[in-house]
């Protein structure tokens, strides 16, 4: 995997589905489509962008991957874990994960920002799978705190003096493309998780392993299946994804510079 045109950035973001408006908060961006470089996937999903931009938010250098591949779009895990690899071998030091997610518990709302505590991994494989690159981490590395307590902290205080509500719980990745049933979200709630979506683990999974710090912040989007009467639909889950993403930028432009200063000191 090639490194990656970066420069100083040691923040990484991943955006998730609908969010790419967060990224109109960048300053002196440029991008790089993922076709031009070697070993990335293209997503085919609407929503993904799919290109690496690299800028100034919040006054400090972030790499962005605006967009990703899926597991359901018929790609191998280690093409899904392509570019979080990728900004590893770069020298990022954390990497803030986003994503479009519906709510499995009632306290949840379309429109709510969930930091991740931690997930339940739900794809039935693991991007770790194979032979170990002992150059990123180790053969069997531990999972007990895979999203970073401490950038959490940083997080929940941005939000304050913002005044932007945030809630926090399990993230449940699941492989997709269909949405779950209402009694796999009544399964998979009383196992614990609070929120679902196609994406992030694997991710937080290649992230842990090298030894990043991983920050994770659902949006929420929808309430999943049997939560409300009325059937799911991926449109909807883009427009309330738009208007959350607002939110987001606004957190993210507040949160940066203190990750920035975290990470380096």
């Amino acid at each position: 995997m090639a490194v990656l045109p970066i420069g100083d950035a040691k923040i990484g973001l991943v955006v998730g589905s609908g969010l790419a408006g967060c990224l109109e908060a960048f300053v002196d961006a440029r991008a790089t489509p993922y076709a031009k470089i070697p070993g990335f996937p293209v997503s085919s999903v609407p929503g993904h962008a799919g290109e690496l931009l690299v800028g100034r938010l919040g006054g400090v250098p972030v790499a962005a991957l605006s967009g990703r591949a899926h597991y359901y779009e018929g790609h191998p895990m280690e093409k899904i874990v392509a570019g979080v690899r990728a900004l590893v071998r770069s020298g990022v030091k954390a990497v803030v994960l986003t994503n479009a997610a519906g709510g499995i518990r009632r306290s949840l709302r379309p429109g709510d920002l969930m930091l991740i505590t931690d997930h339940i991994n739900g794809f039935g494989t693991n991007p770790l799978i194979g032979a170990n690159d002992e150059t990123l981490g180790p053969r069997f590395p531990d999972m007990s705190f895979v999203y970073d307590r401490q950038l959490r902290r940083l997080a929940r205080a941005a939000a304050r003096r913002l005044r932007i509500p945030i809630r926090e719980g399990v993230y449940v990745g699941l492989y997709g493309p269909s949405y779950e049933t209402p009694a796999e979200i009544r399964m998979w709630g009383r196992l614990g998780a609070h929120a679902v979506g196609m994406s992030t683990v694997p991710e937080a999974i290649e992230l842990c392993h090298a030894g990043v710090r991983v920050l994770g912040i659902s949006a929420i989007s929808n309430m999943a299946a049997g939560i409300r009467p009325r059937p799911l639909d991926h449109d909807d889950v883009m427009a309330v994804g738009a208007k959350t993403a607002m939110r987001l930028a606004r957190l993210l432009q507040e949160l940066m510079p203190r990750l920035d200063a975290d990470v380096r000191n």
